[in-house]
Formats: structure tokens, C-alpha cells, sequence
């Protein structure tokens, strides 16, 4: 691609952002005309100017490429401020030397409409942070992401549904980040922590004088209006507060305690659980009318055993946000470990899991001997034995053998295919009886037999 075509492509996207600094400002922000440029130009599914919220201290490594996006480094005049642009495609298209090119000049440029959409109207805020994406490249991954960007097209009230830990909220926040009411406040609660006797003021809002020493002030649904209401384990809710909740919904209107008129709100309701409403209104623990007012546009996020082949992309992710405190890495035997636990306390168990490591890991690489003792626990069990006598690999393959050979009820060619070895493979190793070599001394610290008066692990 020659320089006066690279040029010319940027010129389409200079020429929309200066028109629309001739105009008054409007519902069409800078950054939203600039990535929709960006977008067409280059027929990528979405492109987010954005930057990292303060709290994360943590920089973000640019520029940063998976299967299916890619986030590009934008200059920033605030220090303390990291701005990216972020660009998803179609899994399976490849990105050219064109498109790359065009996507750091067009970074470039972020920066500049960062800061004339700042500059534009005066004490303007900061664009509304987004959360982090949806880390993972499983297929289940990749699945939902489609789900969670069309579903943010639509206005439609959503029910994610997931165990605790999954990432609920964090899908919740997607939705509205990518949606047309990312300007707006997303609000959340967790419904379970709400005091059902406080529910009506907390959601709905109270009117002044209402009760001696009672300030009036908003509830939840108008604190959200122009953005999301997200209703975190909308299940622990009882029967009455349930019917107090539907008829928000219904109406889109809410009543303060202590008066008698409702007031309109224009906002989307997400709601999530960690038990599946289905089975709770079947039981009759849930009101079935607000069942079906919340379901129908449904996203179920996967536990984190169903999507193992992301364990080392997620453990990376929160390696990487702990980068001003330690540089650190996984080992094979670490990261095989983590993949065969069963996380029973998904994502957040995990980043809770990379904290620990970061905090006591005796270098700078997390081997076996840094992970909990139940996170090893089948490679300890399994594999410590072994180790301590220095089997080899023969008499490890045979012994498997062994045991799949007689599943099969002693029939070798069925237990052939099931081992995807030959017959004769086989007969070698259900043949062999050679003794161990000698035990390594070079064995694993949670490998080794423990002294004699302490403690096991």
C-alpha cells in the first residue's frame, strides 16, 4: 500500500472529527464519530477508544494482540492516565501490514480526540472508563463475546446466569460499555446485602420528611437513568420484595417512599444469579411473572472448568496487573497444576490464587512449591511417589497400560484403541518389568517425603 492511499484513509477520519468540531456538541461525541470511522474503514466488528480507570495501577502492555482483537497504545497528556484503542474482529481474519499501519496512525490521532473532546466543552469529564475485556480464547470464550457484543446493540433487559466468581458483574459492565448508553452511570446492587425492610428507599427512593430526621434522596433506578441498572443475585430477593421489583420493571416508573406519584426512568435493567431462576420459580421460590420478565435475552458465563485451556491466558492477565509489584511467571509444572484443579471458586479464586503467589514466591518464576498445597494436590499424590524413586517414563506408560488393558477387560486390541498405541506397543509394555533408576536428588520441595515429626502437605 503506497503513501498516498495510507494518507488519504486517515484523511477520511480527520475530515469526519473536524466536521464535527464545527458543530455544536450533541449525543455524537468525538470519540464515538472517531471510532465508527475507524471502524468502517478497516470493517472491524467494534473499535473502543478508551482509558484505563485509575485504580488499576498496573500499565497495560501495548500493543497487545489475541486471536480475534487487538489494543494499540494512545498518547495521553495526563500522566497518570493510560489511554488504548481497542479493535475486535471476526476470529479467523488475519490483520495485514495495511491494517496495522492504519491502526497505529489512527491511535495517534485518539490522542488528539481525547484531548479536543475535553477541551471542547469546558469541565467536561474524562471519557467513562470501561472495564478490563473478557480475557480468554476458548471456544466458549469466543462464544460469549459474540453474545455480550450483540446483545449490547439491543436495549433489552438481560439475566446472566453463572456461579459465583464466573465473572457476572464483568460481563454486566461489557454489555453496558459497548452499548449506546456507555455515557451514562452504571449503576450496581447486590441485592442479597440489601435489607428488605430499606429496599423500597434503596431502590426506589425517599421523599423528605418522611420520617423524623429522614432526608429525601434518589433511589438505585433514578441514580441509573440514561444508563444500566445492574441487579447483582437478583434470587435472594423474598417473594414481597420480588413483586416491589416486577412493578418497577413493568413500568419503567418508580415511587419514592412517602409520596404518591411515580416518576418515569429511562433505564436498562441487567440482572444476575448464581442459581438458575428456572428451577427456583418451578420450586416456587421465585415469582414466575418476574421470571419471565427477566429472562429471555439470557447469557450463561462458564465456570472456569469448562474453559481450562484459559487458565494460563487469565493466570497471565493477573500477572500482568501485579507488574509494578513483581514481574513474574508460571512454570509448565505450575501451570499444568492450576489446569487440572477444579476451581471451585472460578475466576476470582484464581486471581486470589496469582496474589498469593505474587506475595510469597521465593523468585521470580511460580513453580509447585509456591501453589496451596490443595492446588498441587493430584500432582503431589500422583506424581511426589514416583519422583521420590525416579520411575521413568517406560514404567510410567506401563503401568497405565496396565490399567487401561484391563478395563478393557483384558482384550488388547479394544485397550489399543483406547491407548491409540499398536498391538505391539502395547504387549511391549504390559511385557515389561524392568526396575527403576535410581531417585534423582534433584527432586521437588513438595515432592519430597516429609521429615519425621513434620507436618504433611
Amino acid at each position: 500500500m503506497g503513501v498516498t492511499d495510507k494518507a488519504s484513509d486517515l484523511r477520511q477520519i480527520v475530515t469526519a472529527v473536524s466536521d464535527a468540531l464545527t458543530r455544536p456538541p450533541g449525543d455524537d461525541s468525538l470519540a464515538a464519530i472517531f471510532e465508527q470511522q475507524v471502524q468502517q474503514l478497516l470493517s472491524m466488528r467494534t473499535v473502543r477508544l478508551r482509558e484505563i480507570p485509575a485504580r488499576y495501577q498496573a500499565r497495560l502492555v501495548t500493543p497487545t494482540r489475541t486471536a480475534e482483537s487487538i489494543v494499540v497504545g494512545v498518547p495521553s497528556a495526563d500522566p497518570n492516565v493510560q489511554a488504548i484503542l481497542e479493535a475486535s474482529f471476526e476470529r479467523g481474519r488475519t490483520l495485514d501490514e495495511r491494517d496495522c499501519e492504519l491502526l497505529t496512525a489512527a491511535a495517534q490521532l485518539g490522542g488528539l480526540v481525547l484531548e479536543a473532546a475535553r477541551l471542547r466543552v469546558p469541565g467536561q469529564p474524562r471519557l467513562q472508563p470501561v472495564t478490563s475485556p473478557l480475557v480468554g480464547s476458548s471456544t466458549v470464550m469466543a462464544s460469549l463475546k459474540e453474545q455480550v457484543e450483540r446483545v449490547a446493540a439491543t436495549d433489552f433487559t438481560v439475566l446472566i446466569e453463572g456461579e459465583s466468581g464466573t465473572g457476572k458483574e464483568l460481563v454486566a459492565r461489557r454489555i453496558h460499555d459497548l452499548g449506546h448508553r456507555r455515557k451514562g452511570p452504571f449503576v450496581a446492587v447486590n441485592c442479597a446485602a440489601v435489607v428488605e425492610t430499606l429496599l423500597e428507599a434503596e431502590l426506589f427512593g425517599i421523599e423528605d420528611r418522611t420520617a423524623t430526621g429522614v432526608r429525601g434522596r434518589r433511589g438505585k433506578f433514578e441514580h441509573a437513568d440514561g444508563g444500566t441498572l445492574f441487579l447483582d443475585e437478583v434470587s435472594d430477593l423474598s417473594l414481597s420484595a420480588q413483586a416491589k421489583l416486577l412493578r418497577a420493571i413493568q413500568d419503567l416508573a418508580v415511587e419514592r417512599v412517602g409520596t404518591t406519584g411515580t416518576r418515569r426512568v429511562n433505564t436498562r435493567i441487567v440482572a444476575a444469579t448464581n442459581r438458575p431462576l428456572s428451577d427456583l420459580a418451578a420450586r416456587g421460590l421465585f415469582r414466575a411473572d418476574l421470571y419471565y420478565r427477566l429472562s429471555g435475552v439470557d447469557i450463561c458465563v462458564p465456570p472456569l472448568r469448562e474453559r481450562r485451556e484459559d487458565i494460563p491466558e487469565l493466570a497471565a492477565h493477573f500477572l500482568s496487573s501485579h507488574r509494578t509489584a513483581r514481574i513474574l511467571s508460571l512454570t509448565e509444572g505450575a501451570t499444568d497444576a492450576l489446569r487440572i484443579y477444579d476451581w471451585p471458586g472460578n475466576v476470582r479464586e484464581l486471581e486470589r490464587l496469582v496474589e498469593r503467589a505474587v506475595a510469597l514466591a521465593r523468585s521470580d518464576q511460580i513453580d509447585l512449591d509456591d501453589l496451596p498445597p490443595h492446588v498441587r494436590g493430584q500432582y503431589r499424590d500422583v506424581l511426589a511417589p514416583s519422583l521420590g524413586t525416579g520411575d521413568s517414563m517406560r514404567a510410567w506408560a506401563s503401568r497405565y497400560a496396565r490399567l487401561v488393558y484391563e478395563r478393557a477387560g483384558r482384550n488388547k486390541r479394544v485397550a489399543s484403541r483406547m491407548l491409540e498405541i499398536s498391538y505391539h506397543t502395547l504387549d511391549a509394555y504390559l511385557q515389561y518389568s524392568g526396575s527403576p533408576p535410581s531417585a534423582s536428588k534433584r527432586v521437588p520441595g513438595w515432592a519430597r517425603p516429609p521429615r519425621a515429626g513434620a507436618p504433611s502437605v
